[in-house]
């Protein structure tokens, strides 16, 4: 919601009188110097919608106020141009509304679409939510950052590196939601208020990493564009994708980065596939190239990577995690109830980088039980799951 700045606003007034803690005031509004405010200036409020209301017979606005539990001057802010002394039966006014309902709601069939579709909506009423375009997949599509939070620790969770692991997308956009709503309704998540969390802590979520492979696997062949004919003769011509991992180019994204690669690939295929090949060196690919360079660009405290499934999480590599992860992942496991794993045979992988080159904790996470792709019917079960790790990533 935008209002206009009157004679002697201030920042710290609309926080107080939308009841919005004054740095996400601060943060929504990042071209505006808080000190130096001039009427007719445009300021995000978050948090806040605008809805149409229709002028009754006996109306006023101090009986919509009273009504409606808002103070008189927010009505006045959000209708400047309303005489309060001659409201008109059918006269339209706005009323300013705090949305307390998940923008996030359809997580069925999750695409790439779907996601721009929540992150628009999202970042319009909660534009202390920083978005960037980090890189491109292989057919072009924007490979999405957000960041939420100011604090020098900063932590990172992403999803969807596999196709059909696209759940893992819903579950990182779902708890994006829940946060932004926590902060704007001042509510716990968990009996943890998150306003010290946004402060302390810089939240890094890259929501699908593989956008190509996840409409390729929701909406068939259709969805690959000039890769079309290619995927189906991978796919044995068959437009059931749903055992697809890889990108759209048939290289697993989660086997692309130079830590042990050569072991990768001396057991895996080696040309590509819908899973498992390890691309012809490490980091060829524009996604995982992406993913190398946030890390690099970043002082990451902590890397989570979501995948599916098997309600455990791997910690360890070689020798190279510090000793914090071992406490990390005792509470990890204490709060999602999964098991901890410290090493895999398995090589490669982004937290297998990540831990190797910055000796900084990090973790595969194995959300939800079955066969991938997993049911959306076990999204509830498996949000709740996750939702102790990201809570943890935050207090940690």
């Amino acid at each position: 919601m935008k209002v206009t700045i009157r004679n002697k606003d201030s920042f710290w007034y609309f926080s107080q009188l939308f009841d919005i803690p004054l740095v996400l005031i601060e943060t929504s509004n990042p071209g505006l110097d808080p000190t130096n405010l001039h009427v007719g200036q445009r300021v995000n409020i978050p948090g806040y919608i605008l809805s149409n209301y229709t002028i009754k017979n006996g109306d006023t606005l101090w009986k919509i106020a009273i009504n409606r539990k808002i103070p008189m001057d927010a009505l006045f802010l959000v209708n400047p141009f309303v005489n309060q002394y001659s409201l008109l039966v059918g006269q339209q006014i706005f009323i300013p509304e705090r949305l307390q309902d998940y923008i996030v709601q359809d997580v069925n069939h999750y695409t790439y679409e779907k996601m721009c579709q929540d992150l628009e909506q999202l970042i319009d009423v909660y534009p202390f939510i920083v978005r960037q375009t980090i890189g491109h997949s292989v057919m072009g599509k924007d490979l999405v950052e957000l960041q939420l939070g100011i604090g020098d620790k900063q932590v990172h969770v992403d999803g969807s590196f596999h196709a059909n692991e696209w759940i893992t997308t819903p579950v990182i956009m779902r708890f994006l939601n829940q946060y932004v709503l926590s902060l704007t309704n001042n509510v716990s998540i968990r009996g943890i208020y998150m306003l010290p969390m946004y402060i302390d802590t810089s939240f890094s979520l890259v929501p699908m990493v593989n956008p190509d492979g996840v409409n390729l696997v929701l909406n068939g062949s259709d969805a690959a564009g000039s890769y079309k004919q290619f995927v189906l003769n991978l796919n044995n011509q068959q437009d059931d994708f749903s055992n697809w991992k890889a990108n759209i180019k048939g290289v697993d994204l989660n086997n692309q980065y130079p830590a042990l690669w050569n072991i990768e690939a001396d057991r895996k295929p080696t040309t590509p596939q819908p899973r498992d090949y390890p691309g012809p060196h490490p980091l060829s690919e524009p996604e995982s190239i992406t993913m190398a360079e946030l890390a690099r660009t970043r002082n990451f405290t902590r890397l989570n990577a979501f995948h599916t499934q098997g309600k455990e999480f791997y910690w360890g590599f070689e020798g190279s995690e510090p000793p914090i992860s071992a406490i990390i992942a005792e509470e990890y496991a204490r709060v999602s109830g999964y098991t901890a794993v410290r090493y895999l045979d398995s090589y490669a992988g982004y937290k297998d980088w990540f831990i190797q080159e910055f000796k900084n904790p990090g973790f595969t996470i194995e959300l939800g039980s079955g066969m991938n792709p997993l049911s959306i019917k076990k999204f509830p079960e498996i949000y709740q799951e996750s939702l102790g790790i990201m809570l943890a990533n935050l207090y940690l």
